[in-house]
């Protein structure tokens, strides 16, 4: 589109990471503007779960999580070896899920990012039903092949959006970067990112 940038059509399906099973089908448009800034994305998926499944499976992970004796805390997740113990799986889970909303940031047309691994993990115990977590991930950059660390607060509760603040080491600048001020992600001043970790 000239002027505004390169705009894709896309067909796709969607599996569960876990089980693998067929989870619907999508069509999207992605619009990479011809500035710096996040793709625009538009979505439509049909689900082969309804969403009283969903929500279940949600409940069922939200309840692991909070009827756990001591905060959980874990390192190299998967480790060397491609596992996850079965104790970790939830934070992993969210680590998926919350990693997504930074490498939707920081992908352009010509990179992209996959969730290598989770360095570490330690939940925050809080007085309201949120669950809250402090990840270092590290995230595989194709096609440099360049390995990215970033550090990611989330917070999250069934019912309700995740939210997600985070901090990545950049490459070769020697400057870090930070989330935005849109909804769900850190805003203010950059020295008030880190702080928040």
């Amino acid at each position: 589109i000239p002027e505004s940038g390169h705009k894709y059509y896309l067909q796709f399906s969607t599996e569960d990471y876990r089980t693998g099973e067929d989870a619907g089908n999508c069509l999207a448009t992605v619009l990479y503007p011809k500035k710096k800034s996040p793709p625009v994305v538009s979505i439509k998926c049909s689900h082969t779960k309804d969403k009283k499944e969903i929500q279940e499976e949600d409940n069922r992970l939200y309840q692991r999580i909070r009827h756990q004796s001591k905060p959980i805390t874990g390192n190299n997740i998967p480790d060397s070896y491609g596992n996850i113990e079965p104790a970790l799986e939830p934070v992993w889970a969210l680590a998926v899920a919350g990693s997504s909303s930074i490498m939707w940031e920081k992908s352009t047309e010509s990179l992209g990012y996959f969730l290598a691994q989770v360095k570490s993990v330690r939940q925050w115990i809080r007085k309201d039903d949120f669950v809250e977590f402090d990840y270092t991930v590290l995230l595989h950059e194709i096609p440099t092949q360049e390995i990215i660390s970033c550090h990611m607060r989330l917070m999250w509760l069934p019912g309700h959006p995740l939210k997600v603040k985070h901090f990545c080491a950049a490459q070769s600048h020697g400057v870090e970067e930070g989330s935005g001020a849109e909804s769900g992600s850190a805003a203010g001043p950059a020295a008030e990112k880190g702080a928040l970790f």
